[in-house]
This record gives structure tokens, C-alpha cells and sequence, in this order.
């Protein structure tokens, strides 16, 4: 026994031979067989120990070649011995050798043996048997059958003389173990015995085998070929993996693709997924399907083993006949349009003649086949709710056995999944671009242009959540002031967007009738609590949201504006730095019966406020007042225009185009009217003195170079001072303001009794005036301030040429 290796025994002698055929090991059971020294033969051709030619028979697939050779002995007399020879490959990449064996002649048959009766006895499959020196003391014929070596010719040898592979080496480091512990162990390899076309699952169990003493003295391993349990393992292991994978965001083309990833290689070595093309305005695919079959390719996926990652593109896919986004029409005949119309799977292989048949359709695909080696195609529908959405395509050219049934079963089961996955992607898609039409239809369209604010704005909407109700809107008042709005409405969906438009336009008729922006809160909230109560949900706050009012007047410089939950804007004033407004936060809107508070501020000509909802600010990755500094930051930014200004903060805070929730901005730069576009009188309660007035109104508008308006002009100021002292109560002011485009006439008083506009009967003396006012202006009303009620009146100024 050698000292290095207290395994090796000198009964077998073993010798390596480089790939040259010079000797380069020898050991003692060869010298005990030839007689020839170590120092003598290695070094020398190893054919010069033959004695004479040996053909033998030829090298197996494996690199192993058994046979009887006739070998020349030191003394000079012929040994006929049965050699065991295979090849075995360095790691380094250097040249191989061959290892070779001559186990010696078994002293007496295995069925003497008692380890070997006690083998055979208690194991009914493929078991062989080693000592405790870890050579074979027998093997019985099921195991003979699987290595391909004569029984009696395996006696003495070790797991590595046997073969080189990786497997056997385990094998007798396992074997060590046993020895060693006691313990049994196992060892689950997938390999081709000798005689199979295709490679089996194995698992090896080594059992230790003692004495009458406990003492160890042998192992005992039985064989069992476990196939079966181990492709059903595989085909519930891609169940499973496709059931996680697949679906993993509600996108039509990712959800392809992860189809495609899934089944490459674990089923296929290509696979393809193309989809039938929906019919117009985003509708359902067709319910029955008819030659020729219009389908657009939408992912595909080949095995590539130089390329770790393998690739998505035909360039570097040579089984794929179309690029990604092609549509392609497939005639009667076609395995797509058959597996369609049918609605089940259609195999289509070369081992049975078919293949050609199937793919005769396109000679170019049929020619593509040929030059890759394709042997196998199985074509498998994609259908979800009793509705078609495309096919699947699995191809095998690497691998060389066709699909089997359960192959079928199981790439049924995985695109059925899939085909669930592709249509919840289709559905939220076509819901999405719904939702978004009637969102964007629902916003303001463009920005109306006063004389009050410069506006800009953006919405972008979720990325991943879907179409919110984010809005914005400006809305012209009287007296040359406007309001700003930014509102959010909780949810995702058609809902949520519905209800924006709905309170959209209540904004809108509560700014008409001029309401301070804590009473508009007010009345928008009660708004909100009846549409939560008619939403029919028992959920207290199912329809919620909130919002943020400002009323901007160009004479006074003067904002007020109010909040219900919203974040407060920010304004970057023209010699200072960006900051958030202070603001009183106020409840969200349909939590009813709390007030909300207004502040004022004055506001210097050229600052620029700020409105946006939380989806700007807020993320998952960033703190809000990481995104309020970021958002300061890039307002402070100077900027040519307010376009410039809102891309720039889109792109400093959601720099990757899209945002987890509904984004909507409006910057508003102020502007300030010119003290000398503004006229104010006081109006004594005398009747007699309103010809004097007219005549101050006159002289007024022949300054501002707007005599042309004079006649319309003295018959509404005339009309509302005479209304106001007849009705009103003092102090009674007319103020006139005006613009490029628009004259306001505007008589306040401290009575908060409205006029109301009504049709004279014909023998009425009065009741024609507001009439009369209202078919001269473009639009007139009146709203009420804290010291009474203003009437007021827009005349529009039409430039002569």
C-alpha cells in the first residue's frame, strides 16, 4: 500500500500514458505484473511493452477502452492481461493521459463472498460493492450492464479506474466519508451510461457495511435511475419560477419577454411570442380567428451559451425569422395558424417527417431551419377569458430530443399563465390610455392669457399606479383679478378622474360667483362629503381630496388663498430667495365640519408662485423635504421663460421622465396694473350728481385715449350709480380699470343686497336697466366683500385699423 495514498493497492497495477504514449507513472502492482522497475519504464514508449500488434476493440464515446492485451514481462515470457484503459483531461488545459488498469484475477467468485452475498441479498437494484481499501470487490449484473465492463473483470478496481468523470471522482471522495463516519450518503448526478441515447437522472446511496463487531468494512452502492421524479421536479420548478417571474409588471411587451426568459433554456433554446394585433379605437382582439392570422412579434429570447446573457435581438438570434414589432401574416396551413384556429398545441418534429410539412408555407423560415439545425417546433396558443390573444413558439435545435407530451403539458401550463398575465397587461393598458384621453380632456386645454399672471403648467401622469385626478386650472375674475387652483383627488382610475372633472367644474362655478377662497373650500368640501355618501361605499372618505385656491388682484398686489390638506406653494419673489408660503394647512376636502383659514399676502410684480400636488415632492426613495429643497432649488434657477422653468423642475426632481404618482405643476409670474390705468371716485348719495360723475368718466376715458367707448361707457356708468344710490347704502365708489383688450366699470356700495336681472313688462317704469347693461358689456355681475357688495361690468376695446 502506498504511504502517499493509503488506498492505492499493489494487487492492481496501474500505469498513466500521456497523450504521446510515453509512460509517465507506474506503479507497484505493475511491477509486480511485468517485474519492471518504476526508474526502468517511465519516460519510454509504452508500446514497447507490447508484444506484438493490438488492434483491440475501438475506444468508446466516453474515452474508454477495455480489451485483452498480451504484454512483455522483464524476463522476456508474454503476460496476457485484461486492461481497463480511459482518458482523462487536465485541467490546466495541458495534453491528457490515459490512465490503465489491470485489476487481478478474483481468488474466489462473488457469490463466496460474503459482503457481495449480503450486497446482492439486501439491494434488488444496480449495486456494487467496495472494501475497505475502496476497490470493487464485485458488482451485480444490473450494475455490470450500466458501467458496460464484464463483471468479472471489474474486481480490484477503484471508482476513478473506471472512468475520469467528475461524477466518479465524487463518487470516491463520498466512499471516504462513509468509511470514516459510518454515515450513508448519496450522490445525485445527471449523466449517459454506457449503451443509453440520452443522459439520466442518477442518484448513488452508499451504505456503510459492518461486521459482527460494528466495524466498517465495506460500502455498499446501489444505483437508481430517478428520471422521472427529477423531470417532474424540473417541470414543477418552472411552474413555479414562471408563476414569480412572469407578470411582474403591467406591461404587455415585459410581460412577452418574461414569458420568453422563463422557458430559454429550461424548455426551449428559442422561444417566441407574438400577439394578434387589437382592432381599432384599443378594442378586444377578434373572438374567432381567420386565415390568414395577422400576428405582430413582441419578444423572443434564444440560447446563446458563449453569451451569458443571450439577447433579445434577431441579429443575434439565428433561429428568429422577424425583428421585434414586425407584423407578419400567416396563411391556412401555418403551425400559428393552425394552433389558433384549433386552440391547442401543435408539435411539429423532424423524427416524424412532419416538419417540413408544416413549415412548408415559407420556404425562407424552411431554409433558416435547415442551415440552424431546428428539429423540433411546438406551437402553443395564448388564450385568457375565452379570449385569443397570440401564439408561442418553442423551438429545439441545441437540444437533441424533440418535445414529449409532458413537454406539451407543461409549456401549455406555463402560457396559460402567461396568457393571463399578457391580457391583465392589455386590459390595464387600454384602461390606462381611457383614463389618460379623459384626463387630459378634462384639464384645461391651454392657459387663458390675463393681465393678472403670466401662467405655465404640466401634468405628467403615474408611471405605475396609473392616471390619478391631479388638476390645475386659472380662471379669470373680475376686476382683472384671477384665481389659481391645484387640487388632488385620492385614488387611480376613471373614478378618480371622473371626480376631478366633477370638482373641476364646481371650482369653476364657485370662482364665478367670486367666493373668498376659505368659503369656496367650504363649499367644495360639502361637494366632497355628497359624493362620498352616493359612492355607495360604507367606507367613511371613499371619494377624498385635496386642493389649493389663490385669487391673485393685479391693482392691490394682493393674494389670498387657502388650503384643504394640500402642500403649500412656494414663491420665489424677483429679489429674494425661493420659500415655502406659510399657510394654515386646513383638513383634507370630505372630512366635513371643520373651517379653513385664508391668508393674504402682497405679492411684488415679477415673483413667481409655485402650485404642484405631492406626487412632485414625495417618492419612495426621497424624503418630501428633500424634494421641497429640490424643488426651491430649481425655481431659484434663472430661467428664460416659465416653459423653461417647469422643465427644469420636472427634470431636477423626477429625472427618470416618470413619477409613482399623478404630477401637476402651475407657475404663475405676477404682474402688477400701472396706478395710471386705474381711476376712483367717490360717489355722494345725490341723484343730481350723477351727470357730473359722467362727465369726470368722460374726460377720464378721452385721457386714457378710449373716447371711442364713451357712449356705451356713460350708459353704464350711469345705469349702476343711479342703481346704487337708489338701492344702495353709503359710502357708494365707481372705479374704472383697464387694459389693452378690456374696461371694467365697478360701482361698490355697503349693502349686501345683490340686484337681480329681470324682463320689464311693458308698462313698467323701471326694472330696464341691467338689461340694459347686460346687452351693452360683454359680461357683468357682482360679488360681495366685506364692506358690502361690488356690481361691476367688462366692456370689451376693439382696436380700429
Amino acid at each position: 500500500m502506498s504511504p502517499v495514498n493509503p488506498f492505492d493497492d499493489a494487487a492492481t497495477a496501474r500505469v498513466v500514458v500521456d497523450d504521446s504514449g510515453t509512460l509517465r507513472e507506474w506503479n507497484e502492482g505493475a511491477r509486480l505484473l511485468l517485474g519492471h522497475l518504476a526508474g526502468e519504464v517511465v519516460g519510454s514508449p509504452a508500446a514497447d511493452l507490447l508484444d506484438g500488434r493490438h488492434d483491440g476493440p475501438p475506444t468508446t464515446e466516453n474515452g474508454r477502452w477495455h480489451g485483452t492485451l498480451a504484454l512483455r514481462h522483464r524476463d522476456g515470457h508474454t503476460v496476457s492481461v485484461w486492461v481497463l484503459a480511459h482518458h482523462r483531461t487536465a485541467a490546466d488545459g495541458a495534453p491528457g493521459s490515459w490512465l490503465a488498469v489491470a485489476p487481478p484475477a478474483p481468488a474466489a467468485a462473488p457469490q463466496d463472498d460474503p459482503l457481495i452475498r449480503a450486497a446482492l441479498t439486501q439491494s434488488p437494484c444496480a449495486v456494487m460493492v467496495f472494501d475497505d481499501r475502496l476497490l470493487l470487490r464485485g458488482v451485480n449484473d444490473a450494475m455490470a450492464r450500466l458501467l458496460g465492463l464484464p463483471r468479472d473483470r471489474l474486481h480490484g478496481l477503484r471508482a476513478t479506474d473506471i472512468n475520469s468523470r467528475p461524477q466518479n471522482m465524487e463518487l470516491e471522495r463520498l466512499l471516504r466519508r462513509v468509511l470514516a463516519t459510518g454515515r450513508r450518503q448519496d450522490l445525485r448526478s445527471h449523466l449517459k451510461a454506457e449503451g443509453e441515447e440520452r443522459a439520466h437522472a442518477w442518484v448513488a446511496l452508499m451504505a456503510p457495511l459492518t461486521d459482527a463487531d460494528g466495524l466498517v468494512r465495506g460500502v455498499c452502492v446501489s444505483a437508481h435511475d430517478f428520471t422521472e421524479q427529477h423531470l417532474a421536479r424540473e417541470r414543477l420548478q418552472l411552474v413555479n419560477e414562471a408563476s414569480v417571474r412572469v407578470g411582474s409588471t403591467l406591461d404587455v411587451n415585459r410581460t412577452a419577454e418574461e414569458l420568453a426568459d422563463v422557458c430559454v433554456p429550461a424548455l426551449a433554446d428559442f422561444v417566441s411570442v407574438d400577439l394578434l394585433d387589437p382592432r381599432d379605437n384599443g378594442g378586444e382582439p377578434a373572438t374567432v380567428v381567420e386565415p390568414p392570422v395577422g400576428l405582430r412579434r413582441t419578444a423572443h429570447r434564444t440560447h446563446l451559451p458563449d453569451h451569458s446573457a443571450g439577447s433579445a435581438h434577431s441579429a443575434t438570434c439565428p433561429p428568429a425569422a422577424a425583428e421585434t414589432g414586425r407584423l407578419d401574416f400567416y396563411p391556412a396551413g401555418s403551425p400559428q395558424a393552425e394552433c389558433l384556429l384549433s386552440g391547442r398545441a401543435i408539435v411539429a418534429a423532424e423524427a416524424h417527417g412532419d416538419l417540413e410539412r408544416w413549415m412548408g408555407w415559407d420556404p425562407a423560415r424552411l431554409r433558416q431551419v435547415r442551415e440552424h439545425g431546428v428539429h423540433s417546433v411546438m406551437s402553443v396558443p395564448l388564450q385568457a377569458r375565452g379570449t385569443t390573444l397570440g401564439v408561442a413558439v418553442f423551438i429545439r435545435f441545441r437540444r437533441l430530443h424533440p418535445f414529449t407530451h409532458d413537454d406539451v403539458l407543461l409549456a401549455e401550463e406555463v402560457s396559460a399563465r402567461a396568457a393571463v398575465c399578457i391580457d391583465n397587461a392589455r386590459r390595464y393598458s387600454r384602461e390606462r390610455e381611457a383614463t389618460l384621453t379623459l384626463q387630459r380632456s378634462l384639464l384645461p386645454r391651454w392657459l387663458p392669457p390675463t393681465a393678472a399672471v403670466q401662467a405655465a403648467s404640466r401634468y405628467l401622469p403615474a408611471a405605475r399606479s396609473g392616471v390619478g385626478g391631479d388638476w390645475f386650472d386659472v380662471i379669470p375674475l373680475s376686476g382683472m383679478r384671477v384665481a389659481m387652483v391645484v387640487g388632488d383627488v385620492v385614488g387611480h382610475g376613471i373614478a378618480a378622474s371622473a371626480t376631478m372633472g366633477r370638482l373641476r367644474t364646481a371650482v369653476r362655478t364657485l370662482a364665478d360667483i367670486d367666493l373668498t377662497p376659505e368659503e369656496l373650500l367650504t363649499h367644495l368640501d360639502d361637494l366632497v362629503v355628497r359624493l362620498s355618501e352616493e359612492s355607495g361605499d360604507d367606507r367613511a372618505g371613499e371619494v377624498g381630496a385635496t386642493c389649493l385656491y389663490a385669487v391673485y388682484d393685479p391693482v392691490s398686489r394682493h393674494c389670498a388663498m387657502a388650503r384643504a390638506g394640500h402642500p403649500a406653494p412656494v414663491l420665489v419673489p424677483p429679489d429674494g430667495p425661493a420659500r415655502q408660503v406659510e399657510l394654515p394647512s386646513g383638513p383634507p376636502l370630505g372630512v366635513g365640519g371643520l373651517p379653513f383659514e385664508s391668508a393674504e399676502l402682497e405679492l411684488s410684480e415679477g415673483s413667481v408662485l409655485a402650485l404642484y400636488t405631492d406626487g412632485l415632492v414625495e417618492s419612495r426613495d426621497r424624503d418630501p423635504d428633500a424634494g421641497l429643497a429640490l424643488l426651491r432649488e430649481a425655481l431659484a434657477a434663472p430661467g428664460d421663460s416659465l416653459d423653461a422653468a417647469c422643465d427644469r423642475v420636472l427634470h431636477s426632481l423626477l429625472p427618470a421622465g416618470s413619477a409613482g404618482d399623478d404630477v401637476a405643476l402651475l407657475l404663475a409670474r405676477t404682474r402688477g396694473l400701472p396706478t395710471g390705468q386705474v381711476a376712483t371716485w367717490d360717489i355722494p348719495a345725490d341723484p343730481s350728481l350723477v351727470a357730473p360723475v359722467r362727465k369726470q368718466v368722460l374726460d377720464q376715458l378721452a385721457v386714457w385715449g378710449l373716447a371711442d367707448a364713451s357712449f356705451t361707457v356713460e350708459l353704464v356708468v350711469s345705469e349702476l350709480v343711479t342703481n346704487a344710490i337708489r338701492y344702495g347704502s353709503p359710502p357708494i365708489r365707481l372705479r374704472l380699470i383697464h387694459d389693452a383688450t378690456t374696461l371694467i366699470c365697478e360701482v361698490s356700495d355697503s349693502s349686501h343686497t345683490a340686484p337681480h336681472l329681470r324682463r320689464a313688462r311693458t308698462w313698467d317704469e323701471g326694472g330696464r336697466g341691467l338689461l340694459l347693461v347686460a346687452q351693452l358689456t360683454q359680461r357683468w355681475g357682482s360679488r360681495h366683500t366685506t364692506e358690502g357688495k361690488t356690481i361691476w361690468a367688462e366692456l370689451g376695446l376693439v382696436e380700429e385699423e
